[in-house]
């Protein structure tokens, strides 16, 4: 077997490993992800499985770095061709909600149950959480200011409110989707999202419609 062959192969192993552990996690929680319930998923052994990651939070950090990346894609991607402003922020919400429809992960949204799994648990795992759901909320802080600033949003919007509510009606709709398996949770929400950002509902569904063909489309 070729250096290279072997590099390609134990990457792919690698992502085997973490598509499975994403998988797993959302619906069983991060904590119940060992060495061993991944070996006996994948047909691997322990020693197969460890030798790729070293320890369980190596592996819990792996997994929550690749799924921010699975988020990434599908929402923030997506969104990121949109003019800055009430138009990116508008089409960064269409693409949230339609991540949620789609189950992109089983569990629902990967990092609302990561969240309410580690919130009160020090460590490692709990700060690499709340550091990315703290990038991702100032991201959508920064459209709001410029949205604002351009007169899309009444002067006097409160930001750090407006991502508070954004961030609830997505938290409501993946309980719903879940919980519930509410079909109309989705038409719900955006609903909400288009009274709070002052934009049709149309608006929102359209982006909807759009993020999820150009993720078609690759």
């Amino acid at each position: 077997m070729s250096p290279r062959r072997s590099v390609a192969e134990a990457r792919q192993t690698r992502a085997d490993i973490l598509a499975c552990g994403m998988r797993l996690a959302s619906v069983e929680g991060l904590e119940g992800l060992t060495i061993g319930r991944l070996a006996a998923e994948l047909g691997m052994s322990k020693s197969g499985v460890l030798g790729h990651f070293g320890a369980k939070e190596e592996l819990q950090l792996a997994v929550i770095d690749a799924a921010a990346e699975v988020f990434a894609r599908e929402v923030a991607e997506p969104a990121g061709t949109a003019v800055p402003g009430l138009r990116k922020l508008t089409a960064l919400c269409a693409a949230w909600v339609s991540y949620l429809e789609r189950r992109v992960f089983p569990g629902g949204c990967f990092f609302t149950a990561a969240a309410a799994e580690f919130d009160d648990r020090p460590g490692r795992v709990r700060d690499t959480i709340a550091g990315l759901v703290s990038v991702w909320d100032r991201d959508l802080y920064r459209q709001v200011r410029t949205a604002t600033a351009d007169g899309d949003l009444p002067a006097d919007t409160d930001a750090d409110q407006l991502v508070f509510e954004v961030s609830s009606v997505m938290l409501g709709l993946n309980n719903a989707l879940q919980l519930r398996r509410d079909t109309t949770a989705p038409a719900r929400a955006r609903r909400a999202l288009g009274r709070l950002l002052g934009t049709p509902v149309l608006m929102v569904a359209l982006l909807a419609a759009l993020c999820q063909a150009r993720l078609r489309l690759g």
